[in-house]
């Protein structure tokens, strides 16, 4: 049951090309209380980012992905919003993941991650202060 003074959930973006593990994760995110929000390329997870952004607390991003890197689409997102909070999810070699993690990338998961890990990080990456460039900004 849920009551009507629960604090509102916390919007994830997930950006992954394989759309089955994209619904495992969609499915399992929401089963902890988050909603989330699906792209499976990166020009689509760009535009709901960019129509979204006040709504979406943080953003689970793949490496490996069509059309441009997960590099190239978190350069995109921090473009949209400099405070972007990006958790990357690979199958890749740690050192993809220490590059980005000097331009502001907030963690990463090494595939295959168990649910616990995964939700932890989650909770990690919301919960954490704001930075000091989104801190200097009035409130809406």
């Amino acid at each position: 049951m849920i009551s009507s003074n629960c604090p509102q959930k916390e919007c994830i973006l997930a950006i992954d090309d394989e759309e089955g593990f994209l619904g495992m994760l969609k499915a399992a995110l929401e089963c902890y209380g988050f909603r989330v929000h699906t792209a499976s390329s990166p020009r689509q997870a760009i535009t709901l980012y960019r129509d979204h952004q006040r709504d979406i607390g943080m953003v689970l991003l793949d490496y490996l992905l069509p059309e441009m890197s997960g590099e190239l689409v978190f350069e995109n997102l921090q473009g949209l919003n400099p405070d972007v909070r990006v958790v990357l999810l690979t199958g890749c070699e740690e050192s993809v993941a220490n590059e980005m993690l000097k331009t502001g990338l907030r963690g990463y998961l090494q595939k295959p991650f168990s649910l616990p890990d995964l939700v932890q990080r989650v909770r990690d990456v919301i919960d954490a202060p704001v930075l000091a460039s989104a801190a200097s900004q009035s409130p809406a």
